[in-house]
């Protein structure tokens, strides 16, 4: 009965190892793109669109967790909202489409207004229709003029990389929406 607990430990890493030795029919991990499918060149690309976050009523944004300790902080800090925001061509809410901005941001600053956000812009129109352009990084809301770095992409914008400038153009705290202008520019190829 000494020899019981011993061989409960053996026993999982020698199934372990015999798990590995055995031949499978698994794809490769890793694979090498041809000449054909490197990017040639790459363009810059300038974007300028609206974005839209409404926070009251038919809301854009949820609250998916907070810390705890959030409500002790004065700006929330440890909370975290999922968002799906309009895209749009110009500032109003009934201006055309271009996609969507999916994404979240968690308050991560104790003294001011401050958040970690991630999110992908999807665009739904014209030729960058089915692309994504995806941002990660600080975002201080209350600033008027902000830059986050743009780390990706996907379709047209594959292999991307640049920055968006944001400018606060509208907050509206009576109806609860506030309007951000988007200006990207992105290398891809």
């Amino acid at each position: 009965m000494a020899n019981a607990p011993m061989f409960s430990l053996i026993l999982p890493f020698l199934l372990s190892l015999l798990a590995i030795s055995l031949p499978t029919n698994s794809q490769e991990v890793s694979t090498k793109l041809t000449k054909r499918e490197m990017p040639r060149s790459e363009q810059l690309t300038h974007l300028h669109f609206y974005f839209h976050n409404v926070f009251r009523g038919d809301v854009t944004a949820v609250r998916v967790a907070q810390a705890v300790t959030t409500n002790t902080y004065r700006y929330s800090l440890g909370e975290v909202l999922i968002f799906d925001d309009r895209l749009t061509e110009g500032p109003n809410m009934s201006s055309k489409v271009v996609g969507r901005a999916q994404g979240l941001y968690a308050y991560a600053d104790v003294s001011k207004v401050g958040f970690l956000q991630v999110f992908n812009y999807v665009f739904t129109e014209g030729g960058f229709n089915g692309s994504t352009l995806s941002v990660l990084g600080r975002n201080s809301p209350v600033s008027a003029d902000r830059e986050m770095p743009v780390v990706s992409g996907s379709g047209v914008f594959r292999f991307a990389r640049g920055y968006v400038r944001m400018r606060t153009y509208l907050v509206d705290w009576e109806r609860g929406f506030a309007v951000d202008e988007h200006d990207v520019f992105v290398f891809h190829s």
